[in-house]
């Protein structure tokens, strides 16, 4: 790759719009992307691409899987498993079948790293995943992605044929004993189907559903074979790490987790979208010098959400935690894939729990009880609080049902899920309570709480409220205080986006 790829990006045009969202990154593999005059096979080779291949092509198997451990990469995926401890498991497996497994099925809210990757630089994915299959010494591999992801869908499509045409797929690969077959298998959509074990039964042929661990995938996966599953990221690093050393790779990085790291960055922040920096960098760092802070100056920080639907919630007096898999561990969230969701004060708690425990119950699998009962019955009692329902003791029943089905769940969607709520209970307490005690929402984010009332004394008697309200639900005379009819207001806040002067509380 280019010699500059590693340093901070130089301001550009882009920057310039942005502040400094693209100048205060350190882009290595969104650089890639950047130098990339288009995604073909000659695009990719005039930026260094495939060189990390023929390094590895001349060296042992041995000697690529203890050049990954070197560098420190651990898995980009979630787990943050480190990636040679892997590829060693399986690489002495004795059998004569071995798979490789490109996993491109992101279905977090907000989540797109790996759509992005594959549709912006496919020759990447297929270079990591060469070297991975030499490594371990399997001949067939696969990207399973979403067919939904049109524009990574066709990318990797022309890719695979590109490198077929020339060489890098198929029988004798760069004049060597190496055979590799690369296909596409279409993911039903599924948010489980990012698990492993789910995963290996899509493609299969059978329902999407975990099994239980041990034997791992690396020892006994695909068709019963030992199989290989990273995702997009963790293998668009290993040409890179191939072809420029392990201690290039672990310039970037701290302590056990070396690197950059991608991130999609949403909600309630100035610029968000995709960035990539160091693993160790805080989280202010982050929201602050790179993203240039809050979307709407006059809210303050309250939370950020890390590591996608199942994970934490980071209050911000402990935003100055190294972005990195154990310390965000340590606080009740977790790394993840990289998704984060930042949160003004605006935001409530309790609904933010509702909304994403929701969004797990729906994507349960059903196989195994505590996830599939656990979470719909914690889901149901976060939708009683939202609705001024909650009663004396719900905090401490969701407590044990949350860390019950943490501990007790089949496969990491269920252990995780919990995440968002215990968290917001460790840093948020006093705002479940006030919904239960008080049948208020503090920020009047739970819209069966709002209650819309016009304060007289900031009234201008304008009338400008009373027409935009669809309910009919406002009465108003000239030079009179509008009044609003609580029994006919169905609590939309158009009243409340109406009025210029802010007299709608």
């Amino acid at each position: 790759m280019s010699d500059h790829e590693e340093k901070p990006a130089q301001a550009s045009s882009s920057a310039a719009v942005n502040g400094n969202f693209i100048a205060k990154q350190t882009r290595r593999l969104l650089a890639i992307c950047d130098q990339l005059e288009s995604i073909d096979l000659d695009s990719y080779l005039k930026v260094g691409g495939y060189r990390g291949l023929k390094q590895a092509l001349a060296r042992s198997p041995q000697q690529v899987v203890a050049q990954i451990a070197a560098a420190g990469l651990r898995g980009r995926g979630g787990g943050g498993f480190p990636t040679a401890r892997k590829w060693e498991v399986c690489r002495r497996e004795k059998s004569a079948e071995k798979y490789l497994i490109g996993n491109c099925n992101e279905g977090g809210p907000g989540a797109y790293m790996s759509r992005f990757l594959v549709a912006n630089n496919p020759h990447a994915i297929i270079e990591g995943l060469l070297i991975g299959a030499y490594a371990i010494g399997a001949g067939q591999g696969y990207v399973f992605i979403r067919p939904e992801y049109g524009d990574a869908v066709i990318a990797i499509k022309q890719a695979i044929a590109q490198a077929r045409e020339k060489g890098y797929l198929g029988s004798g690969i760069m004049g060597r004993r190496f055979d590799f077959a690369l296909d596409l298998k279409f993911s039903p959509g599924e948010f489980i189907c990012g698990e492993e074990t789910a995963l290996i039964a899509c493609i299969e042929g059978r329902r999407a559903m975990p099994t239980a661990k041990p034997p791992h995938p690396a020892q006994k996966g695909l068709w019963g074979k030992p199989t290989i599953i990273n995702n997009a990221e963790t293998y668009a690093n290993i040409g890179p790490i191939m072809a420029r050393g392990s201690d290039w790779f672990r310039e970037l990085g701290a302590g056990q987790s070396k690197g950059t790291k991608i991130f999609a960055v949403t909600g309630n922040v100035k610029h968000s979208g995709l960035l990539e920096a160091p693993l160790g960098v805080s989280l202010r760092y982050i929201l602050d010098d790179i993203c240039g802070g809050m979307e709407k100056k006059t809210r303050k920080l309250k939370a950020v959400q890390v590591g996608g639907p199942t994970g934490g919630v980071i209050p911000a007096s402990l935003c100055d935690t190294p972005v990195d898999y154990d310390p965000l561990k340590n606080l009740g969230a977790m790394l993840g894939p990289g998704g984060m969701i930042v949160m003004d004060e605006g935001v409530c708690m309790v609904e933010m729990a509702r909304y994403f425990l929701a969004f797990s119950a729906d994507e349960s699998c059903g196989k195994c009880t505590p996830c599939r009962i656990g979470l719909k019955t914690i889901q149901e009692i976060l939708t009683r609080i939202t609705e001024g329902r909650g009663r004396e003791g719900d905090l401490e029943l969701l407590t044990e049902l949350a860390e019950d089905v943490s501990w007790s769940s089949l496969c990491g969607l269920g252990r995780t899920a919990p995440n968002a709520l215990l968290s917001s209970l460790r840093y948020f307490r006093a705002e479940y309570e006030t919904h239960i005690r008080d049948r208020r929402c503090p920020t009047a984010g739970c819209v069966a709480l709002r209650r819309y009332l016009v304060a007289a004394e900031r009234c201008k008697k304008c009338g400008q409220c009373q027409p935009a309200c669809p309910a009919a639900a406002i009465s108003w005379q000239k030079k009179q205080v509008a009044q609003i009819d609580r029994d006919n207001c169905i609590k939309c806040g158009s009243c409340y986006e109406a009025c210029p002067f802010g007299s709608i509380d």
